[in-house]
């Protein structure tokens, strides 16, 4: 029998200052995530929605972090969650903003750890996620889980990391919102950033191809992290930060199609989805069919759905 996805809603909503991701969860459901993964021939078990720790202070030397104390009882939840659903099946995160990334990949990174093998990711968003609380100029936590998953200092509020992801086991696609501090950091590090430039030249399926490779020759575990904004605004408009220029829904499928077809991925965040900016549902339709895709389904048994009607 397939493996069993498990469906965790993440209503993180702390980082940062525009409300609406902590109704990500009800709209996957409404957009009929279960289904789509049923009619797949994969069992569905939905885990409701993880729950924060309790809160305890938290404080950092930059005064405009937001809600630090929030994010950490996240963390700390999400963390625990991940670690005992990957042990079970192939969990998928239902966001929530991207500070829940914080939470759910050090879970599945401590489970790898556990097991000898290890962690990959592959980041697939706008941004770089490598700001520190230290360093962030917005203060909006959403910017820093990279930073602290691959074990950069200034996380001291945090839960200190059981299994920090070396630098090299990050792939970024469709990066084309990088501020200077954070390019920077990632032409010093051994990342593997490529950004839409790269993918306007090369394609999309070189980059990814040529990663999938290295975590195949690793025996690695690799876990997808997909933010809205990796799409392009035009066909995904509900997220907070649109950033004209990402992956059309060709790319963006066959992206999913080239995942599934490496039998390597082993978890998935679906964040910063703000179903108040959305259109009739369009954004959490596509990414209902984009997790489809990564769990099998084929160009041609894609259902035909109209937006105009």
């Amino acid at each position: 029998m397939p493996q069993p996805c498990l469906l965790l809603g993440a209503p993180v909503d702390s980082g940062k200052r525009t409300r609406g991701c902590l109704m990500g969860p009800a709209a996957y459901r409404v957009a009929g995530i279960a289904a789509a993964l049923e009619s797949l021939g994969r069992p569905v078990r939905d885990l409701g929605d993880v729950a924060p720790a309790p809160l305890r202070p938290a404080t950092c030397g930059n005064p405009v972090v937001h809600a630090l104390p929030e994010t950490v009882a996240w963390t700390e939840a999400l963390s625990a969650a991940a670690r005992d659903a990957i042990a079970q099946g192939f969990p998928i995160f239902l966001g929530g903003d991207h500070a829940l990334s914080l939470g759910t990949v050090s879970g599945v990174a401590a489970h790898a750890a556990a097991l000898g093998r290890p962690q990959f990711v592959l980041w697939l968003d706008a941004h770089a996620d490598m700001h520190t609380p230290e360093t962030t100029a917005s203060g909006h936590l959403h910017g820093t889980p990279v930073a602290y998953l691959t074990g950069r200092p200034g996380f001291d509020a945090f839960p200190p990391l059981p299994a920090p992801i070396p630098e090299a086991h990050v792939c970024y696609l469709g990066l084309r919102s990088v501020d200077p501090a954070e390019r920077r950091a990632l032409a010093a590090a051994p990342f593997d950033a490529q950004d839409m430039r790269a993918i306007d030249e090369t394609g999309i399926a070189v980059p990814l191809r040529a990663f999938l490779a290295r975590v195949a020759a690793a025996n690695g575990l690799l876990h997808v992290s997909l933010d809205v904004d990796f799409l392009d605004p035009a066909i995904a408009p509900a997220v907070g930060t649109t950033v004209p220029g990402g992956a059309t829904f060709r790319e963006a499928h066959l992206v999913m199609e080239m995942l599934h077809d490496s039998g390597l991925v082993t978890s998935l965040d679906l964040v910063e989805l703000n179903p108040f900016l959305d259109e009739r549902g369009r954004t959490a339709s596509l990414m209902v069919d984009l997790t489809a895709s990564l769990l099998g389904r084929t160009v041609f048994d894609r259902p035909t759905r109209s937006f105009a009607a």
